[in-house]
């Protein structure tokens, strides 16, 4: 596969331990790539670094085969950008936005446009003073969109949109990947990315904790366990089974993450009056909080 996005070592040190740190991240062509973690965490300083919108401290960073700051200007015409922060265009006009974009990008049709602004239920014939926090929203969504863009770069892309809208958001997703874009997301609502993406990274007080495939992440070996007793949990007991975390006991029920094999906990079990025993996968907000957990 060819890589999309190559950062190496890409470093951007605002001092007292904030910035991105010796980031060293490949994001592949035609993948949806979800980059997680908390505000704060690292995620908008690398955005503006691939987007050129700052320069880094160290290191380097290559997109679709273009150095990110030495070849900003052609780039941006191959890259559709959601800001964090988004611009203010006082009393233009959706459809006056639009347009203006258009003409700078050169490559995006009215058809386009309208088809976009249809999906998105937004009325362009409105002034951007006039619209919503979603439907300022809606509108950068757009603006990233209509031009179908060989990579998309979306920083917190469903920020107030309501239920409705964010399905139609990932609908949006789901066609420019089916057309070959790739798509960098950036989010700190875990459940966001498990409708798209196909591998997440998640990023920690600005070092990159871990990457992997949805679904190794979502198992990470790990079950939430729940044990139901007769009698009166054997806590120590259960305390010395090796993997056996986060154990918090209510009564004769109790609770907890279990990482590793089942045998040493069955057979702990084994000589107990266990009346219910539930084990589930561990949800995307549970592995993100135990990643983040000093």
């Amino acid at each position: 596969m060819t890589t999309a996005i190559q950062t190496r070592g890409l470093t951007k040190d605002y001092g007292s331990g904030h910035g991105i740190f010796d980031l060293d991240l490949a994001v592949e062509e035609g993948e949806v790539f979800g980059y997680l973690g908390p505000n704060g965490a690292g995620k908008t300083t690398t955005i503006k670094l691939l987007m050129s919108l700052i320069h880094a401290t160290r290191g380097s960073a290559t997109i679709l085969g273009l150095d990110a700051d030495r070849d900003a200007v052609p780039l941006k015409r191959k890259i559709g950008y959601v800001p964090g922060e988004l611009p203010q265009f006082g009393g233009w006009r959706g459809s006056e936005i639009a347009a203006y974009i258009a003409g700078l990008r050169g490559d995006v049709t009215d058809s386009e446009v309208e088809a976009v602004a249809k999906r998105l239920d937004l009325d362009l014939g409105r002034k951007y003073r006039e619209y919503s926090h979603g439907n300022k929203q809606k509108l950068a969504l757009l603006l990233a969109f209509a031009p179908k863009p060989a990579l998309l770069i979306l920083d917190e892309p469903t920020s107030g949109l309501d239920p409705l809208h964010q399905q139609e958001f990932y609908g949006l997703v789901r066609d420019a990947r089916v057309r070959g874009a790739t798509i960098f997301i950036s989010s700190h609502v875990l459940s966001e990315v498990e409708h798209v993406c196909d591998r997440v990274g998640i990023v920690r007080e600005g070092h990159l904790a871990t990457v992997g495939q949805l679904d190794q992440l979502a198992g990470m070996r790990a079950h939430r366990i729940e044990i139901e007793f007769a009698e009166m949990p054997p806590i120590e007991r259960l305390r010395a089974i090796p993997g056996f975390e986060q154990i918090a006991v209510e009564d004769h029920r109790v609770r907890g993450m279990f990482r590793g094999q089942f045998e040493s906990l069955l057979a702990m079990l084994a000589n107990s009056r266990v009346t219910k025993f539930e084990s589930r996968e561990p949800s995307l907000e549970e592995i993100f909080l135990g990643f983040y957990r000093k």
